[in-house]
């Protein structure tokens, strides 16, 4: 079974690798991007820049855990010259992994803000995620929860649902909590809101959002674009039907996460690896990636009516690098928390 599973996941990759060449004009300069964001229009993004600058990009796309394995085990062998992860503990573990290079940018410098980049210039973000509650007003009063500390009070017991441990978006988010309030009233929310959750702990985001609809529980936490994308239809009728019967709260500040790229530390493609790095990091491109999965932009905030309707957002002033930093306490108070 294991041996198959290692053919399957060849197969799959290979695929990945020959299926999605973006054809460009006639040429030797490529790049091999890994890549663990997981949308088809991302390629529209990287064909204006295979257009505009006549570099082939050649895509593979794996789960994020799935691609640092991938890259350590192959080494000097690689063929990567760019990795996109999701989250902050990813793209800062493959950077203690030392699988990125440093890298010198004057466009990068300017266009990724302070805390969305890496001191020793190994990555820089590409868009934002605001990390919100989503909740029902028929089994919670929403006025009454306005940050993420409050899904320890009491009043909610059996009200909360929460994704499982694994998740690297919750990983920092306590990550977050440590950093801006301390391990020992982090410690205290923690056993709190866990002695809250109403059932099993869930995969994944948009599970949550529909258990909180179909109010299995009151309240619970996710990424703002799962919530947006479910409105807009992105994942059919009745998950927009679902997500309707909910409200988003973001607390002020808010917990702001990041999709993120770095130059592979064997790129043999560097000088084209930090080309698109740049684009993707530019006004343009992180606009070009951020507006159609509703996620936000480096330096604005994505005008989807939908997302406004969200209301503004102010990030708390915690660099990814402490997110990242901070990530190994985070999993230890979670497991000891009896998040699951």
């Amino acid at each position: 079974m294991q041996k198959f599973k290692k053919l399957l996941y060849a197969a799959v990759t290979c695929s990945l690798l020959f299926n999605v060449n973006i054809p460009v004009n006639s040429t030797e300069r490529e790049i091999k991007v890994y890549s663990g964001r997981h949308y088809n229009t991302d390629r529209g993004v990287y064909k204006k820049f295979a257009d505009e600058t006549g570099i082939k990009v050649r895509l593979i796309e794996a789960a994020g855990i799935s691609l640092i394995e991938r890259l350590r085990r192959e080494g000097k062998n690689s063929q990567a010259d760019l990795i996109l992860l999701v989250d902050a503990a990813r793209i800062t573990n493959a950077a203690k992994a030392d699988l990125l290079q440093s890298i010198e940018s004057s466009s990068l410098e300017n266009d990724v803000p302070f805390g969305l980049k890496d001191p020793d210039k190994k990555w820089y973000a590409l868009t934002r995620r605001v990390r919100v509650m989503v909740a029902n007003p028929k089994v919670v009063d929403i006025n009454k929860i306005n940050d993420y500390t409050d899904l320890a009070d009491p009043s909610l017991k059996g009200k909360v649902c929460l994704r499982n441990r694994k998740s690297p978006y919750n990983q920092s988010l306590v990550a977050n909590q440590i950093v801006n309030k301390g391990q020992e009233a982090t410690k205290t929310w923690l056993n709190g809101m866990i002695s809250n959750v109403s059932q099993p702990f869930f995969p994944g985001d948009i599970s949550i959002v529909r258990a909180v609809s179909k109010r299995k529980c009151g309240v619970g936490i996710v990424n703002h674009y799962y919530v947006a994308r479910m409105l807009a239809g992105v994942n059919g009728r009745r998950d927009a039907l679902y997500a309707k019967k909910t409200s988003v709260i973001t607390p002020k500040p808010a917990h702001v996460n990041i999709s993120a790229g770095g130059v592979a530390k064997y790129a043999k493609n560097k000088v084209e690896a930090i080309k698109l790095l740049e684009f993707l990091a530019s006004p343009e491109g992180s606009k070009g990636l951020a507006a159609p999965t509703f996620e936000h932009p480096l330096k604005d905030v994505n005008q989807n009516q939908i997302v406004k309707n969200f209301g503004d957002f102010t990030p708390d002033k915690v660099t990814v690098d402490d997110l990242g930093s901070n990530n190994s306490m985070a999993l230890r108070m979670m497991k000891e928390a009896g998040w699951d």
